[in-house]
């Protein structure tokens, strides 16, 4: 079961506030707690977030009008600071790891929500065979980006050792008397 874990915000995260010496213990801390929940095969990606002054809202109306709206936005308590994706086999679980989280906004009460992800078979006879066949697709294609890629200096080493190994591997030949 895929999770998303968001760490609310507060008016100090808004504003962009970092008390140095709580942040520092929190940053050592949360480290920590990241590092068990990898070491457990839970957390898949992580990140914080920048105050909403650095964001932008996007709105549609059913008309197809779109409008763009710059932060910061109003309500912190429904504001989101940063998340993690968590591959969890239930909500409990998901639970028992967030209680064991340091606070995320030291000096503050801080918040986390958890929320399921939808999967394809929750969406039972709307999701079509074909709908399916694209999403599956799609996710393939994700994935291979995703794959870290050699670098072009490893690929020249890998196929100089390839070469190397065939030179040694090949016999010696007699040279031949002039």
């Amino acid at each position: 079961m895929k999770v998303l874990v968001f760490v609310k915000a507060t008016p100090n995260s808004e504003k962009g506030i970092v008390p140095d010496e709580k942040m520092k213990k929190m940053f050592a801390d949360m480290g920590t707690f990241n590092e068990q929940l990898v070491k457990a095969g839970i957390m898949q990606e992580a990140d914080g977030l920048k105050p909403s002054s650095a964001g932008k809202r996007i709105t549609f109306s059913d008309q197809g009008a779109t409008a763009v709206i710059d932060g910061p936005f109003a309500e912190t308590k429904e504001l989101v600071a940063g998340y993690w994706v968590w591959n969890v086999k239930s909500l409990d679980e998901a639970v028992e790891c967030a209680k064991r989280c340091p606070n995320p906004m030291p000096g503050e009460e801080g918040v986390l929500e958890i929320r399921p992800t939808f999967a394809a078979e929750d969406f039972g006879e709307l999701m079509t065979d074909e709908l399916r066949e694209r999403e599956d697709k799609l996710r393939k294609q994700l994935e291979r980006q995703q794959k870290p890629k050699a670098k072009p200096a490893t690929k020249a080493k890998a196929k100089l050792r390839k070469a190397l190994a065939r030179m040694k591997s090949r016999p010696a030949r007699a040279k031949s008397k002039k």
